[in-house]
């Protein structure tokens, strides 16, 4: 028996979807103001137990010579993550690294140019990964500079965290860039002690001891050995390779890697 043939249902269009589109079409929005959106991005690594933030030496004015976190402007049709991920492409070489979005800067005079939006994330990336894209980039104009915290004597103009030279002089930062660099920071310490965010940081195996190297770095303190090694294993956030590291002597030391079903309550970020 042939089966009924149907007609295709559409939706009436209504007297309020009527009026929408009149109104759509007959929208002016240079009567409102229209500031730019910009993207900067924190980019930090470890480096010899310390924690690194890549910076860029501006080539033009403003704050010509100044040092800047890697940003651009949004584009027309660009997502804000896409903005970020295009930052850090642009200017570092570098693709699928941990972003995060931290907070939106937007104080009249933070740009003298014209009214500027930023919107601040911070991104993560083993030390190996950014050393070599920076090789490849051959860019003298990007530099990777330490991050020093004041501990009972804090830094004249701000007491935060901010970025120092070789000399541990603290390096002049363009815009508000200090500013967002201070925050990021300050969001890295207080998630790395519940998150899983210090995972970032390390390659696909590690041992325990850089693994706590990395929170050290992040805290700017020591951790007790023990209890650092009693929570990681508590807390079901690493899983033994059956490997050890070698070339370490006579008691090479385990090599874990990230449990990624870990029960922590961001699990959901910064999965690899």
């Amino acid at each position: 028996m042939p089966k009924p043939t149907t007609t295709p249902t559409t939706t009436p269009t209504t007297t309020t979807d009527t009026d929408e589109q009149a109104f759509l079409a007959g929208y002016d929005a240079s009567q409102y103001p229209r500031p730019s959106v910009a993207v900067d991005v924190a980019l930090f690594t470890v480096l010899d137990d310390r924690l690194h933030v890549l910076l860029v030496r501006r080539a033009d004015h403003p704050f010509k010579d100044r040092w800047a976190l890697p940003g651009t402007f949004l584009g027309g049709t660009e997502s804000l993550d896409d903005a970020a991920a295009r930052a850090l492409h642009a200017k570092a070489d570098l693709d699928d690294v941990f972003l995060e979005q931290l907070y939106t800067f937007g104080a009249p005079g933070r740009d003298p140019r014209t009214r500027v939006l930023a919107v601040a994330y911070y991104a993560l990336v083993e030390p190996g990964r950014l050393l070599d894209a920076v090789a490849r980039k051959r860019d003298a104009s990007l530099r990777l500079a330490r991050i020093a915290r004041p501990s009972g004597h804090p830094d004249e103009e701000t007491g935060e965290p901010y970025a120092i030279a070789d000399d541990g002089v603290a390096l002049p930062m363009a815009f508000d860039h200090a500013e967002i660099l201070a925050m990021a920071v300050h969001r890295l310490e207080g998630k790395v002690g519940y998150s899983d965010i210090g995972f970032q940081l390390l390659g696909e195996t590690f041992t325990l001891l850089d693994l706590r190297r990395v929170h050290q770095a992040i805290l700017a303190r020591e951790l007790n050995k023990d209890s650092f090694r009693r929570t990681m294993l508590d807390r079901r956030l690493v899983v033994e390779t059956g490997e050890v590291l070698t070339g370490v002597g006579h008691r090479p030391p385990a090599l874990y890697r990230f449990a990624k079903t870990s029960p922590t309550p961001d699990n959901r970020e910064g999965a690899r």
